[in-house]
This record gives structure tokens, sequence and C-alpha cells, in this order.
């Protein structure tokens, strides 16, 4: 008789362990793995904090590029918005405190990220190669007198590189924030940029730690009347 769906199989009446039962136990005597004894948070929060000091000495640049998008804006220019990964969702980020609020009630401002519409991506992508999903775009809208902020902790990425080449083209200011990873320079969206901060962050996620200062930043000023 064969015994009921979810008993214990069992040899000779002995409970049988099959494989998968053993492999999830603790191995006795064994001593915790010691990758887990290395102090991920503090390092972590140390290689931010380096990468946000660095911003020490760029604050006059930061400053320089909040006054650049306030005239704009002023002016009844757009803010457009891109980056790749985790860059998109900083790009998102500034987009959606401009249009709505950062901390006090205010007028939006006209604002529009370019990497938050899955079908056009998609559309650019399957039609045009995933280096235009952000030109494309910045070739349909951008016009004089708007601003297209990027986002990139390396600057090498083809589709930022096309966006700066097509905004400038169209008479938008360009914004780079970037990022010097390893002691790079900002790849090769630096030069096709108006304007360039680049942050030289031990890897990708301090950077983006520190872009995520300069775009609080941007929005303090972009709070003041």
């Amino acid at each position: 008789m064969r015994p009921p769906i979810g008993a214990p199989r069992t040899v000779d009446g002995k409970l049988r362990r099959d494989r998968y039962t053993r492999r999830m136990e603790p191995a006795r005597g064994r001593a915790p793995s010691a990758v887990s004894s290395i102090p991920v948070a503090a390092r972590r929060i140390e290689l931010a904090l380096a990468a946000i000091r660095s911003l020490e000495s760029k604050a006059a640049e930061i400053d320089a590029i909040a006054e650049a998008i306030a005239e704009r804006l002023a002016a009844g220019g757009t803010v457009y918005t891109a980056g790749n990964g985790g860059s998109a969702a900083e790009a998102l980020h500034l987009a959606e405190e401009l249009i709505g609020r950062y901390k006090s009630n205010r007028p939006p401002y006209r604002s529009i990220c370019l990497n938050a519409d899955p079908t056009a991506l998609t559309c650019i992508a399957n039609d045009f190669g995933f280096e235009a999903v952000f030109s494309r775009q910045c070739d349909a809208l951008v016009r004089p007198g708007d601003v297209l902020v990027l986002f990139s902790t390396s600057g090498r990425s083809p589709n930022i590189v096309q966006a700066a080449i097509a905004a400038r083209k169209n008479g938008g200011l360009v914004i780079g924030l970037l990022g010097g990873v390893g002691g790079g320079t900002g790849g090769d969206t630096r030069p096709q940029c108006d304007v360039a901060l680049v942050v030289d962050g031990a890897d990708s996620g301090a950077v983006q730690e520190a872009h995520q200062v300069i775009l609080h930043a941007l929005c303090e000023r972009l709070e003041r009347p």
C-alpha cells in the first residue's frame, strides 16, 4: 500500500532523508562563512561618504547648474531627464520632484523623464536600436530653452551620448551628472554636454549616492521663488 501524499518516505520503517533535506540542514560544527563577518554596511557608508565629500569642491558648480535650470524653467522651458538602471531611477526622481514638489507647495515645473514610458522605449529600441531610445525622443521633444539632465555613472552608455548630441542639436541645454569610477572622466558623454559634473566614486553605487545629493541640492534651489 502506497503512503498518503505528503507523508515521510521510509525505507524498512526508517525515515529516509533525501539529499535536498540534508543540504538544507546546517553543517554540524561548521563555523559561519567568513563572508558574513565582513562589515558590509560600514564599508558601504564609507564609500558613499567619500563620494559625497568630493562634492564639497564642486559646490559652486552645483549652484551654477541649479541657477541655469531655474532660469530656463522661469522662461517656460521643460526639464527632460534620462538614465539607465539605477541612474534611470534618479532621472525619475528628479522629474517627479519638479512636477510634484520637494518640500513646499509651489507651481509645478514642466518636467518629463525619458525613461518613464516603456512603450516608447521598447518601440524605439525595436525599430531603431537601444542606442536611440533617448535621442529619438530628444529629436521629437527638446526645443531651445529646454534642459536635458543626464545621469550616468560612467558616461559611456551609447544611448546617453546620443541623447546629448540630439538635445544640443535642437538647442537644448545639456547637463551631465556623470561618474568617474576608477579615475574616469565622464566618458564620451562629457564632451557632448554644455555642463558636466563628474563624481569620482569608488564604484557605481557611490557615484549614484553622490548624484542623489546633487539632485536634492537642485531641488532645494528650485523651491525658492
